[in-house]
């Protein structure tokens, strides 16, 4: 039996069960530090669930792991009229500050990163086995620690982002034995850059249908890109980089002949976009190939940015920070013109501060949900779906709520997971 149908199986059964016990999630407080916690916040700024300092982004409440225990249906209030979709969250216990769910292309296998330096095999719904302990390369603090991890089409070699003892951002290459674990003798270095601050680190990286690796990059920190490095086409910060990950002569990578930059001189030839300041989760999606980007704002705005395949996939795409917070004008010291303005905003309040992708729904449980890009918020712990109709959002939803939602990700199945730096994972099922 395939790995997905174990997980949905599980799932089904666990809602009934526990249908008579569903509540509005209510995942515990705590005190630990989070991965989102400065995502928005100048590096000198102290930890509070307020912004103090207007010069720098808001700052976001601290989380800390949840105690393993049994799976807790957690069935959402439908938010909208009747044919919008409804949703019901399934909770997954046993995970330590998880940062993002990923998957063995050829199996399905699920892998969960937990921001401490652990990816942990999910089987059947549950956290099973360490598929890698890395725990002494890398620390959980602020926003630092594994930030992400990525496996090609054919399951045999693994990536991960993350950001070393020193602070500074690393790539490295794992093999992936047959039982799914990683081989930690393999380890190779693919490339390593400073980063000037402990805060946005970016951290995402995706296989990309063209079977390339991207790499989402923060500015390099603090608040309102004080060193002005997303539009600097010197500097990896604030950036999507595109590269082969096989070695070349004088390099742990390929640089692409067809990137947009190559042949420039001065300009890194791996820069793919340009102009972001925090991509907290990135996605392609499955049937188009558009290229989804959920890019944490400063102060005011948080903004979903996209590279329509048609158009090159954000090939050369300027998305406008700092010159731009969202559709509004922020650095004025910075070049204004050819920016891809975002596909949606929204402003700080009541639907949050920061924002957590995020993919376009493909998946057939929820049939009123396909087509739909779902993202959640980590300070408002809503998790919404915007309708996509041509290349604008024409309506959204809540589709239900977690507290200090990391990332929404997909399975193999395309099926839905969000996941919270509190510890549970959500699968996400139909009402």
């Amino acid at each position: 039996m395939k790995l997905r149908r174990s997980i949905s199986c599980c799932v089904l059964g666990v809602v009934a069960l526990l249908a008579a016990a569903c509540s509005d999630d209510d995942s515990p407080s705590s005190d630990a530090s989070a991965v989102q916690t400065s995502q928005s916040t100048s590096v000198a700024e102290s930890a509070t669930t307020q912004p103090t300092d207007t010069s720098s982004g808001a700052t976001q409440p601290s989380s800390s792991a949840a105690p393993a225990g049994t799976p807790t249906a957690v069935v959402t209030t439908p938010a909208a009229a009747l044919g919008d979709p409804t949703t019901t969250f399934v909770q997954i216990d046993g995970f330590k500050q998880p940062v993002g769910v990923s998957y063995r292309p050829s199996d399905g296998l699920l892998y969960v990163v937990e921001q401490d330096g652990r990816v942990v095999m999910m089987i059947e719904g549950q956290p099973r086995r360490v598929a890698l302990d890395m725990t002494d390369l890398t620390t959980a603090d602020g926003e630092r620690g594994l930030l992400g991890l990525a496996v090609t089409a054919d399951g045999a070699v693994a990536y991960v982002n993350y950001t070393d003892n020193d602070g500074n951002t690393r790539i490295d290459e794992y093999s992936i034995k047959a039982d799914g674990t990683f081989d930690p003798i393999s380890q190779r270095q693919l490339l390593t850059f400073e980063q000037p601050y402990a805060n946005h680190n970016g951290g995402n990286l995706v296989f990309g249908p063209d079977g390339l690796l991207y790499i989402g990059t923060g500015d390099g920190g603090a608040g309102g890109d004080p060193d002005r490095r997303s539009l600097n086409l010197t500097e990896w910060h604030g950036k999507m980089l595109r590269i082969d990950p096989r070695p070349s002569d004088d390099a742990g990578y390929t640089v692409p002949p067809d990137n947009p930059f190559v042949g420039l001189e001065g300009v890194r030839p791996e820069i793919w976009s340009i102009g972001l300041r925090n991509p907290w989760r990135f996605s392609f999606d499955r049937l188009t190939g558009d290229l989804w980007i959920a890019d944490v704002g400063q102060n005011n705005w948080e903004e979903v940015d996209v590279g329509w395949a048609a158009d090159g996939g954000g090939r050369g795409l300027n998305f406008g920070w700092s010159a731009w917070e969202g559709n509004h004008r922020f650095n004025n010291d910075q070049p204004p013109d050819g920016v891809t303005q975002p596909i949606h905003e929204y402003p700080h309040g009541d639907a949050g501060c920061s924002i957590s992708g995020g993919v376009r729904y493909r998946g057939s449980a929820i049939p009123a949900l396909v087509g739909w890009y779902v993202h959640g918020d980590y300070c408002s712990s809503e998790v919404r779906a915007l309708k996509i109709e041509g290349s604008a959002v024409t309506n959204q939803v809540v589709i239900g709520a977690a507290s200090s939602v990391s990332a929404v990700s997909e399975g193999p199945d395309g099926e839905l997971f969000v996941v919270t730096l509190n510890g549970p994972i959500y699968a996400v099922l139909p009402a």
